[in-house]
């Protein structure tokens, strides 16, 4: 005889099986996220969230919703596939504030879902939230969370209004981003260290160190994230296929998917566009022919017939041009962030030759300044 808890997340579940058949009959490009998430009871949180595997629910929240607001439960299932689809939670840790995090992360979501026209999440957006939308797309363009992070960092803070917005936008619990973060660091156990004497770094990681890349700044890859990334990527193919007859009813969330994708490019990728191929020095021991060395050693004792080539050929970027916007609309942090980048990049050995020319523009809507910096050499 089953118990009462496991009615209840019988219960739980065919709500949440319900609502997410409706939602995949008006937009069937997005069942492959919809069918990502699976579904368990969570005494913990007293509304529902997910942790990018499972969306974990109290079943006296979902009874209530599903009676009362059914278009708003499915709002809200929508609202956490796009932070999955997003992969809001997989960087949480990584922000000095939190609840900030949490609340541009919301804004994110629901400004998405306030553009779609699908019948089962479709409702009037309050001239509150149409004021809001407005001005900061006049603000940051774009309103994703990073960007909207970023913002109301820079912003000197009014804690009544972020109050007033967590109110507005708050749909879901975001505990278990914490949780699952928490959790990995207890499944993930220390590797096993050789003794001292024949211990070395490995390979990759002595390579990082050489280049000047400290291991520690790399941001881990997670199976989960990956995934998510690729439904993100299936549903851009999706809803370019359906095309502009669709446009109304999708809303900005493929303008957002492409915005998301194209911020996550590798600045190394990026670069290697511009490489050129050109000698440099340095042994190529690829085109080094050892039968002849060894040949030349066994015949005439200490001679070789051949030595290693002092020059080889390189595909890497031989000039680079900054143009750094100095007017009001670039934040100081974004442009020392990527001058950082820019700066570690160029004391590795990997992109760039020995010598490259910098040239450096500040500008805003016209040219303020430009320098050349000449033959720089990395190191």
């Amino acid at each position: 005889m089953a118990t009462t808890r496991e009615k209840l997340e019988e219960a739980g579940k065919k709500i949440l099986n319900n609502s997410r058949t409706e939602l995949y009959l008006s937009m069937r490009f997005m069942g492959i996220a919809l069918n990502s998430l699976d579904y368990k009871l969570d005494l913990t949180t007293t509304t529902v969230g997910t942790d990018a595997d499972f969306i974990r629910f109290n079943p006296a929240y979902l009874l209530k919703m599903y009676i009362e607001e059914p278009r708003l439960l499915n709002r809200c299932y929508v609202h956490m596939i796009l932070h999955c689809l997003f992969r809001h939670m997989f960087t949480a840790q990584e922000k000095e504030d939190p609840e900030l995090w949490d609340l541009c992360c919301d804004i994110a979501a629901e400004s998405v879902l306030d553009t779609m026209e699908y019948p089962p999440i479709e409702r009037t957006v309050s001239d509150f939230r149409s004021g809001i939308y407005q001005d900061l797309q006049q603000k940051v363009k774009v309103l994703t969370a990073e960007r909207l992070y970023h913002y109301f960092q820079s912003e000197e803070q009014d804690f009544n209004w972020l109050d007033r917005l967590k109110w507005e936008f708050k749909n879901d619990d975001h505990s278990f981003w914490q949780r699952m973060e928490d959790q990995e660091s207890k499944d993930r156990k220390p590797p096993q260290t050789p003794p001292d004497e024949d211990r070395k770094p490995p390979e990759d990681q002595q390579e990082r160190k050489n280049s000047g890349q400290d291991p520690r700044h790399l941001r881990r890859v997670r199976p989960r994230e990956d995934e998510w990334q690729k439904n993100a990527d299936r549903i851009r193919a999706e809803l370019d296929v359906m095309g502009k007859e669709a446009s109304d009813e999708k809303g900005s969330l493929e303008r957002i998917l492409d915005f998301t994708a194209g911020s996550r490019t590798d600045y190394r990728e990026f670069l290697q566009k511009f490489a050129i191929v050109r000698e440099e020095t340095a042994i190529d021991l690829d085109s080094f022919d050892y039968g002849f060395y060894n040949y030349g050693m066994e015949v005439y004792g200490n001679m070789p017939l051949i030595e290693e080539n002092e020059y080889r050929e390189a595909r890497k970027v031989e000039d680079l041009v900054i143009a750094i916007d100095t007017s009001a609309s670039c934040q100081e942090v974004l442009v020392q962030k990527f001058l950082r980048e820019t700066a570690t990049l160029l004391h590795s050995q990997e992109n760039f030759f020995h010598k490259v020319n910098i040239h450096i523009i500040e500008c805003d809507d016209q040219v303020q300044n430009d320098v050349l910096k000449g033959q720089y050499p990395y190191h």
